[in-house]
């Protein structure tokens, strides 16, 4: 590796899941493995979504910027050229490509790449030359990739995420090491959910109801009356009449007035050893996640509550046969009191995939904004039409001030349907203040709004 894309932040993560820093991986972006892992656990009564969308089965393009240069990346279609060539002039350099035969269906890229007997065979190559499989999370289909090919799991098993990814675990796990928890329930039956919910609006409301397998707002609903209760009350116990079970797996939570929401992340080794390796500050809208802001503006006690509940969790999780990455929602509450647990993401989450870059381009005592900007297109885009109308803000960071494209697949992933179609290009700006760097994004949104985005302050 040269010096050019020499970070620590990748070769850290495989030596705490390896013990070897040099290891070669094949990473698997699966966002939305929540849905493998909710496949047996009935949530709020909504359709269920039973395809990825197009917009999110995109996004394992995050994964190029993680992977290191000898790694391999799976994708079920290749990246855009110009977005490779942007990618090695970064200086970070873009992993080996390895797509799958025909685009992603309803199992996402795992099923396209079981599909694919000439992809499988050179994973079974790989396999022989010692790689590891590397999932954003595990789940059964990744697990028969495995199986199959003989790529060494580099996490534990799909039984393992899926116990430790549920928000009812979250819950019983803050209750047990006693770290300040958000008012709430945990709920397995209807008769559960009626009780969380008339204790809960007598206390005062409004109430947050939650898939215990949700993610970024589905599986989510906000009941501020009694009779948005009672609705969705009649609507559960109309099932569980219908089916014969009256299984329902939520958590009931206070909504809380908060200064702001938080997501940090700790690794957890084979052994046992816990890092935190970062605190960010959560933009989220509606239960939806926009993008973080770093450093978050905590104080030193505020920091310590969240290291100290790093070390207990990661404790516990590794307890319960968990190693890797974790991620966790928390707040700081209207009264600056940090509620370190709102729920566990044990996998890679987005602030996973904004590691390396990161490490490359936040200048000491520098300040870092992710976000996605939203296009309204008419027809698809090239990496180098959008290129061209960022001018200069296309080129890497320099001195701690710029912008990184993270994805471009997002851009174009609904096209071929309605027209107009929406795309993300998701990004990480960086700038020395955050008035510097309120004033990027505007730069930024301004550049694009020739494919219809709209102006927005982080």
């Amino acid at each position: 590796m040269s010096a050019m894309n020499a970070t620590a932040y990748t070769a850290d993560l495989k030596e705490a899941l390896t013990g070897d820093r040099d290891a070669r991986f094949v990473w698997l972006c699966n966002f939305e493995v929540e849905n493998q892992w909710a496949r047996d656990y009935v949530g709020l009564p909504a359709a269920r979504v039973s395809a990825t969308s197009a917009t999110v089965q995109r996004m394992e393009e995050l994964g190029v910027l993680l992977a290191e240069p000898a790694d391999c990346l799976l994708l079920d279609r290749p990246l855009d050229d110009g977005y490779r060539r942007y990618v090695e002039k970064t200086g970070l350099g873009a992993p080996i490509e390895l797509v799958t035969r025909e685009p992603a269906g309803a199992g996402g890229t795992s099923k396209a790449v079981l599909d694919s007997p000439e992809l499988m065979d050179r994973l079974r190559q790989l396999a022989r030359e010692g790689a590891y499989l590397m999932p954003m999370g595990n789940s059964p289909l990744e697990q028969r990739i495995s199986q199959e090919t003989g790529l060494r799991a580099a996490v534990p098993n799909a039984a393992t995420y899926e116990r430790v990814n549920s928000k009812i675990y979250s819950r019983r796990l803050a209750g047990e090491l006693g770290l300040r928890e958000i008012p709430g329930f945990c709920c397995e039956t209807v008769p559960q959910l009626r009780h969380a919910l008339d204790q809960g609006l007598s206390d005062g409301g409004p109430l947050i109801v939650k898939d215990a397998y949700g993610v970024s707002g589905k599986g989510l609903l906000v009941l501020d009356s009694r009779k948005k209760a009672d609705r969705l009350l009649r609507m559960v116990e109309r099932r569980a009449h219908n089916t014969g079970d009256d299984a329902i797996h939520v958590v009931v939570e206070r909504f809380l007035p908060k200064r702001f929401d938080l997501n940090y992340q700790f690794t957890i080794d084979r052994a046992g050893g816990v890092r935190l390796d970062f605190v960010k500050e959560a933009l989220t809208s509606g239960g939806v996640h926009l993008g973080h802001v770093m450093p978050a503006g905590l104080t030193p006690a505020q920091h310590e509550t969240l290291t100290e509940a790093a070390e207990a969790l990661g404790a516990r999780l590794h307890k319960d046969g968990f190693f890797g990455i974790v991620g966790v929602d928390a707040l700081v509450g209207a009264d600056d009191l940090v509620h370190p647990v709102l729920e566990i993401n044990a996998r890679l989450n987005m602030s996973s995939y904004q590691g390396r870059v990161t490490e490359r381009f936040l200048a000491p005592g520098g300040t870092a904004l992710a976000r996605h900007y939203p296009l309204r297109l008419t027809t698809p885009v090239s990496f180098d039409e959008v290129a061209e109308a960022l001018g200069a803000l296309a080129e890497p960071p320099s001195a701690g001030t710029g912008a990184v494209i993270t994805s471009f697949g997002t851009v174009n992933a609904q096209s071929g349907g309605s027209v107009p179609f929406d795309g993300r290009l998701y990004t990480l700006l960086f700038a020395a203040r955050r008035e510097e760097l309120a004033a990027l994004d505007q730069r930024v949104a301004r550049s694009l709004t020739r494919f219809g985005t709209t102006e927005r302050k982080p």
